[in-house]
């Protein structure tokens, strides 16, 4: 996926103070900069950094201001690991740190270098119409680049509603590891997804009741090592 990414100009216009995003992933290449998800033009997405850490932005929905930031003190550098990325938005919430959460493998992150919480009941420009992006930053989001480099699996976006980890994973009874629920109980809203991204013949497939059409910039390549 080093030079390839998913996207769709979505409409609806249904921005929200709540969103989830959930991915099973693996970093490939340790030393680039990867874009995970975006919407918009200018600062809702998130990144793996080539440091290792986790970052999390969230754009007002005029796109001129950042509402809120995470960016993770803990350090994620195995090439070798499926690791299960949440994050949720939930701005109509009283207590600011909860406002913005993020798991890693179902544990919720707690320690942070940059912590921005959004104002109560801040509008971000996720669920509003314009550009959503899986795998890289487009040029209508600020430039083109930053591909994430390395497979995803079950993708999913939730317009308008805030989810946990354990909504989207469990812990195995005998094993101890976190592990996929690949069939969730979540609705994904207006301009929310699922891409499982199992199916060869149709890689951008979205397989929630939406049935948004995608377009795929570049090759996607299937493999069978995955979460499940």
């Amino acid at each position: 996926m080093a030079s390839t990414y998913i996207y769709k100009d979505m409409t609806g216009n249904t921005p929200s103070t709540k969103m989830t995003f959930s991915c099973w992933l693996k970093k490939t290449n340790p030393a680039t900069n990867g874009r995970i998800f975006g919407a918009q033009s200018i600062a809702c997405h998130s990144y793996w950094l080539s440091s290792g850490e986790l970052r999390v932005d969230f754009a007002a929905r005029d796109n001129s201001t950042i509402l809120g930031e995470l960016k993770t003190n803990r350090k994620f550098r195995d090439v070798n690991a499926w690791y299960h990325i949440v994050f949720a938005l939930d701005t109509t919430l009283g207590t600011a740190d909860d406002r913005i959460k993020l798991w890693v493998n179902g544990v919720q992150e707690t320690s942070f270098a940059v912590r921005t919480n959004p104002t109560q009941n801040g509008t971000t420009a996720y669920g509003d119409d314009g550009y959503y992006s899986v795998g890289a930053r487009m040029s209508q989001q600020g430039g083109a680049g930053h591909y994430f480099d390395g497979v995803m699996s079950h993708v999913h976006y939730c317009d308008g509603y805030a989810y946990s980890a354990s909504d989207f994973g469990e812990t195995d009874a005998t094993t101890g590891e976190w592990k996929i629920k690949t069939s969730p109980s979540v609705t994904h809203g207006t301009n929310g997804f699922f891409l499982k991204m199992e199916n060869s013949a149709n890689m951008d497939l979205d397989s929630s009741t939406n049935n948004h059409s995608f377009t795929t910039a570049g090759t996607l390549t299937k493999t069978e090592d995955n979460p499940s």
